[in-house]
């Protein structure tokens, strides 16, 4: 139940610099898919729209999140976990196809794409699961039991295919477990198993396309008409803004299409073209804030599920955000993980909110009893 003294408990600047950011990406997409006419005239790209809806059910999620004690999801966090694993498997059955994906449950014209939800989810019933546990993550047989709320999410979502999202659970699981005593030996045992395994992964584990990527990541210019085409434009699209950028709107590379889907995965660099290198400090400084205040969040939990709920949270929000940057700059492989707050997609925004929503549900009732 929610208690009206909790209301001036909210951390408002938290909040606020939330709603800053997705403001911040509506207008990049408002600028990335306007429609010019041939009179000079135009108008709104459907993704805005999209985006707008999106952004109102987002703000609905975040606010029932932020009203239930996150106590409460947490004990029936066993039941949202098998809610998403039988969305999952609805998905991979009868779920609708797009670009050699198939991902999203078709909701009228709207698509919605239950991978999302899943690091909420998880972050939910690991923060419970370690924190009733006592031994936290100390005794290796309840990292393994932990591990298998993750293995089986993480299959499902490879099965779409959908590398990107899956490996976005890692740094939720490796959050909660490190608040909950994971010993750095395991991590580096861990490390090394997986540099030993690399080899098998790269003949047997990834396929042809997803080889492609890393091989154009280190040369894109062997290929670059086909899979080098677009983390060439990304750089392109970064470096032309200069400092003070071209002007909302003005940019060259999104404005005229040269950039693929630069409403989505490469929105970033279309912020640098039109608001230069102060535009991506303030972006930058935007998501540090973020970042930090949600850990202060997790420092001032009352308890330790709501600690772990936080922390996991923000690590595979701080893995996403990174990943993204650092891709749209050319440095490091093209994945389709889009830019939490800022790229197109409906699911990703409205669970982005909701996520935010415990967080802010966590801060807000560290006096409750």
């Amino acid at each position: 139940m929610f208690e009206r003294r909790l209301f001036f408990h909210v951390d408002w600047f938290l909040f606020g610099a939330v709603l800053l950011l997705a403001a911040l990406g509506v207008a990049m997409i408002y600028s990335t898919t306007y429609v010019r006419l041939p009179d000079g005239s135009g108008h709104a790209g459907r993704e805005f729209w999209i985006q707008l809806y999106a952004l109102a059910i987002g703000g609905i999620a975040l606010l029932v999140c932020l009203t239930i004690d996150y106590r409460f999801l947490a004990e029936h966090s066993l039941f949202l976990y098998a809610g998403l694993l039988g969305l999952l498997i609805f998905v991979l059955v009868a779920g609708d196809s797009a670009m050699g994906a198939q991902r999203w449950i078709a909701v009228g014209p709207f698509k919605f794409q239950p991978s999302e939800f899943a690091r909420m989810t998880l972050a939910l019933i690991l923060a419970m699961y370690f924190g009733e546990n006592r031994r936290g993550a100390r005794n290796t047989s309840d990292l393994v039991i932990a591990g298998m709320f993750v293995l089986v999410l993480f299959a499902l979502i490879v099965k779409q295919p959908d590398l990107g999202s899956a490996m976005t659970l890692l740094p939720v699981f490796l959050g909660v477990a490190y608040l909950a005593g994971l010993r750095l030996r395991l991590l580096a045992i861990a490390a090394a198993i997986a540099i030993l395994l690399a080899p098998i992964a790269w003949k047997y584990g990834l396929k042809d396309y997803q080889k492609s990527r890393i091989v154009i990541f280190i040369d894109p210019e062997q290929d670059p008409r086909g899979a080098g085409y677009q983390p060439i434009q990304a750089r392109v699209t970064v470096g032309s803004g200069g400092l003070r950028g071209k002007g909302f709107m003005q940019g060259t590379q999104g404005q005229y299409k040269f950039l693929p889907v630069a409403h989505n995965d490469f929105i970033f660099s279309v912020l640098a073209e039109e608001f230069g290198f102060l535009g991506v400090l303030g972006a930058l400084g935007l998501y540090l804030f973020v970042i930090l205040r949600s850990l202060e969040a997790a420092r001032l939990a009352k308890d330790r599920i709501g600690a772990y709920l936080v922390g996991g949270i923000i690590s595979g929000f701080t893995f996403q955000v990174i990943y993204n940057i650092t891709m749209s700059a050319g440095l490091a492989p093209v994945k389709g993980l889009t830019l939490p707050l800022m790229s197109y997609g409906g699911s990703s925004i409205i669970a982005t909110l909701a996520a935010f929503g415990l967080i802010l549900n966590v801060r807000m009732r560290r006096f409750t009893n």
